[in-house]
């Protein structure tokens, strides 16, 4: 069980699928919540029904996260946690100019995490003397990396990365960890040769759900002794 706090979780992406489900469980027991989206979706009437402040925001560029964390600065003194959930999943066959390919994921999954660590520093300290956490979620291709996702798994290594050194700049007060999933859900359209594939890359062949995650995130949020680590969600995929 979450240790709640009275001060806000933020989630960026979390307006859709693993990033949703997570914000309405947090809220659900009572934490508040922050989620940033991109695109309006019919599921902001439901975080709001849940109590969850949504907040617009364009991580496609520098100044767009800068705005995003000049808000937070402005309606928030203080926050408990920051998990960057949002994501781009963008591959080499699609056609995309090799260079702007490399910026898009450079920008969501390295550029922006960095920028709102950086921005938000003194949210988190001012949580003291509460816990405050950073935590980035990876993907588990940036153990092996990935035959067709190269600028995906490269960006994600970085952030991978920044969790070691976010952990060293910002100890003792702030713990910096990451969760590296696999396959958690499938989308929609997914036909049953690529489900029954994707399955078999894993030693325990389940679709496991967002849940997973939700518990993950509580694990370390609570946890008092765990900061630069990353922790692999793959049902083994990592030894297969």
């Amino acid at each position: 069980m979450l240790k709640v706090s009275k001060s806000p979780i933020v989630i960026t992406g979390g307006a859709q699928r693993i990033g949703l489900h997570c914000a309405l469980r947090f809220a659900e027991l009572g934490q508040p919540i922050v989620v940033s989206y991109r695109t309006p979706r019919d599921t902001l009437k439901q975080l709001d029904k849940a109590g969850v402040t949504c907040i617009a925001a364009d991580f496609s560029h520098p100044d767009g996260v800068t705005a995003f964390t000049r808000t937070l600065n402005q309606r928030f003194g203080k926050l408990r946690a920051i998990i960057h959930n949002a994501s781009s999943w963008h591959t080499e066959a699609e056609g995309i100019e090799p260079a702007d390919l490399m910026q898009r994921m450079t920008q969501i999954h390295m550029v922006t995490p960095y920028l709102i660590n950086r921005l938000c520093h003194n949210l988190l300290l001012a949580n003291k003397p509460e816990a405050a956490d950073i935590i980035h979620i990876t993907d588990c291709v940036v153990e092996k990396g990935s035959y067709s996702h190269i600028a995906y798994s490269a960006s994600k290594a970085g952030m991978d990365n920044m969790t070691r050194s976010f952990a060293k700049n910002y100890a003792p007060d702030i713990k910096v960890n990451a969760v590296a999933p696999a396959l958690i859900m499938f989308n929609e359209g997914d036909t049953p040769d690529y489900q029954q594939q994707s399955l078999n890359k894993s030693l325990l062949k389940i679709e496991p759900g967002a849940e997973v995650v939700f518990e993950t995130l509580c694990f370390l949020l609570n946890s008092s002794y765990i900061t630069g680590r990353t922790i692999g969600l793959d049902g083994g995929r990592h030894i297969k």
